[in-house]
């Protein structure tokens, strides 16, 4: 889908689990993939050896900052932590007003469910407000992800507002 929309992936350059299949599969529709990898996790081999473009940076808070730098939104596949770092990083940096890009989680078979109901908890608890909650995009649906990504506007009622 993303190579059809000529839509640029970047990910975090490696070679190994969902985003390996991701990067393969753009790559095979002519898709331009671009890996943004630290140089210790490069070194050890885990690099994507055929990509687009492989962007290769000291560290991994470099790595977040050019992802999002090269990026005009933000996918979340279902992960570990170093998913919900770089997810809860860019949604942080969209509360915070540094960037206005749409942020989502396909949420396959129900994977981010959890995640989810603890979002709904800690606006329930004052923790979080609701506008900021409602600024990630939560579908099973990648189509449905997309067009809503299309139509995002970011809400304009910073964190520091009350």
């Amino acid at each position: 889908m993303l190579a059809q929309r000529n839509i640029t992936l970047v990910f975090g350059g490696s070679k190994v689990g969902l985003m390996e299949d991701l990067s393969d599969s753009s790559l095979q529709a002519c898709g331009k993939v671009i890996g943004v990898i630290p140089r210790l996790l490069y070194e050890k081999g885990i690099g994507h050896t055929g990509l687009s473009e492989m962007i290769v940076v000291e560290t991994m808070h470099e790595r977040k900052l050019r992802m999002n730098e090269l990026c005009d939104g933000i996918i979340a596949l279902p992960g570990g932590f170093g998913t919900l770092d770089e997810c809860f990083e860019m949604i942080t940096w969209a509360q915070l007003g540094i960037h206005q890009k749409p942020i989502a989680l396909l949420n396959v078979k129900g994977f981010y469910d959890p995640l989810i109901q603890m979002l709904h908890h800690m606006v329930t608890h004052d923790f979080l407000k609701a506008v900021h909650r409602d600024m990630l995009i939560i579908s099973p649906c990648l189509d449905e992800i997309m067009q809503k990504m299309e139509d995002y506007t970011a809400p304009t009622d910073g964190k520091w507002i009350r």
